[in-house]
């Protein structure tokens, strides 16, 4: 395009109500996030009613700060976008009901975006795309792999068929007594613990790029309660490090295995899960020597805000995509 342009992303899917302003997709002006954990932590996981009370709360604050920390106008955003789906619909419709009214007021075009899209879109924040690539999401309700052989083109390749890692991550957590959110919980105790526990490894019929892994999480909880039957104290540490190297193993194998199918340009990591220390150590590894450039964004940009939700929309907008004013939440919206 001949003229820098200046999206406001907005992201309401779960638990953090966040606002940013991305300049061409690939620099972040402001991204602002107000995070729900405290709320939601004596639960033991996120409530939707809360977690939508919460974004009407905070949406007006984070919007005015995100411009609050640069100097840049509303005659100078070119396009809102925001996350249409999937996610909680209780807080999509928050995030997609502010989008649209600040459209309205301001003029400006509205961009629906697909919350994975986001994710994977992270990434260009760190280095430009390569395609085709390939990449690895890993989140608390989602587990792909991903094909793009050109900007704005998902195909998925391989998907969980039961628990998304991230949300196993969470019910081992639970079954350990470990405190919300789960995930670093496990990520920390596995640092220090032994590989001790033969837990399965899920790999599927040939050929398969799916993921399961709702039998490690019963074998998990089954070897608790059998140890807990016979008197037997089981390290949590050792636990968390057995449970952590299954799902490592079978996320790290079978990206690298799509990735040589394909014959990719790039492989990319995104989602929450992405932050996980044992995960981006073990595939880093795995592509150190394969001549296959590794993307994995920096913490922040892992779990959920709306830099990474502009940085989807920037595609779309100079694709000439636009939604209207009928825009509405979907949380089972699908990736293509």
């Amino acid at each position: 395009m001949d003229k820098d342009n200046y999206i406001v992303g907005i992201e309401t899917s779960c638990d953090e109500t966040a606002v940013a302003i991305v300049k061409n997709g690939t620099e972040i002006i402001s991204n602002v996030v107000a995070s729900q954990i405290e709320s939601h932590k004596r639960f033991g996981g996120v409530v939707p009613e809360i977690a939508s009370r919460h974004h009407v709360e905070q949406m007006t604050v984070v919007l005015e700060e995100a411009f609050e920390q640069v100097a840049i106008t509303w005659d100078e955003i070119d396009a809102i976008a925001v996350t249409e789906g999937p996610g909680l619909v209780g807080a999509l419709l928050i995030g997609v009901n502010s989008a649209k009214a600040v459209a309205f007021a301001k003029q400006k075009p509205l961009i629906g975006v697909h919350h994975i899209a986001g994710h994977i879109y992270a990434n260009r924040f760190e280095q430009e795309f390569q395609f085709p690539l390939l990449a690895l999401v890993v989140s608390g309700g989602h587990t792909e792999l991903v094909l793009m052989k050109e900007h704005g083109h998902f195909e998925v390749i391989g998907e969980t068929r039961d628990d998304a890692a991230g949300e196993a991550y969470d019910k081992v957590a639970r079954m350990l007594d470990l405190p919300y959110p789960g995930g670093p919980q496990i990520d920390r105790l596995a640092s220090i613990g032994s590989e001790s526990i033969s837990f399965p490894r899920a790999w599927l019929e040939d050929g398969s790029y799916d993921f399961s892994f709702s039998g490690l999480k019963s074998s998990v909880i089954n070897t608790i309660h059998n140890a807990k039957q016979r008197g037997e104290e089981l390290k949590r540490e050792d636990i968390a490090a057995s449970f952590q190297a299954s799902v490592v193993e079978v996320l790290t194998e079978k990206t690298f295995k799509a990735a040589k199918q394909y014959d990719v340009k790039q492989v990319i990591v995104a989602g929450g899960v992405a932050a996980n220390k044992g995960l981006r150590g073990a595939i880093q590894q795995c592509f150190s020597n394969t001549g296959i450039p590794l993307s994995i964004p920096p913490l922040n940009l892992c779990t959920d805000n709306a830099a990474m939700i502009a940085a989807a929309g920037t595609i779309s907008y100079e694709q000439g995509k636009r939604s209207g004013l009928d825009l509405n939440a979907n949380p089972s919206l699908v990736l293509s």
